[in-house]
């Protein structure tokens, strides 16, 4: 089992399968949102996430306009887990407290997006615009 948890600890979960592949979006979108070059994420199937407390400290907002939201702890700020999709849900990588030892940057998504400034260097596949693996 992989937890996680938000930079104070109020908000708290657990993901039920393996995870290894992180990706990392450039769009402008995620650079604002988290003030930074984009936000590394694993995307895991709906079913096997699950809060474990805070629910009552999560705030979400939508992106007016476009088919976006992102979701924070209203408590410390930290990015939380969110809609990636009907079936699937993005968790920021930064969050994870125990698993991550077994996480490797795999995709850089929206690299057509990125900052001027952000230079990739890792070898995560660089994807012009978003990828579903």
């Amino acid at each position: 089992m992989i937890t996680g948890e938000c930079n104070c600890g109020a908000i708290a979960f657990e993901i039920s399968c393996k995870v290894s592949d992180v990706y990392i979006c450039h769009c402008s979108i995620c650079r604002r949102s988290t003030g930074s070059g984009g936000i590394a994420v694993v995307v895991i199937n709906n079913n096997d996430f699950r809060w474990l407390r805070g629910n009552d400290l999560i705030k979400t907002w939508d992106k007016p306009g476009h088919d976006w939201q992102t979701s924070f702890c209203k408590s410390c700020g930290s990015s939380l887990p969110g809609a990636n999709d009907d079936l699937r849900m993005y968790v920021p990588a930064g969050l994870i407290t125990n698993g991550e030892e077994n996480l490797k940057v795999a995709h850089h998504i929206w690299v057509s997006s990125k900052a001027a400034w952000d230079e990739i260097g890792d070898s995560g596949k660089q994807h012009p615009e978003d990828f579903q693996g």
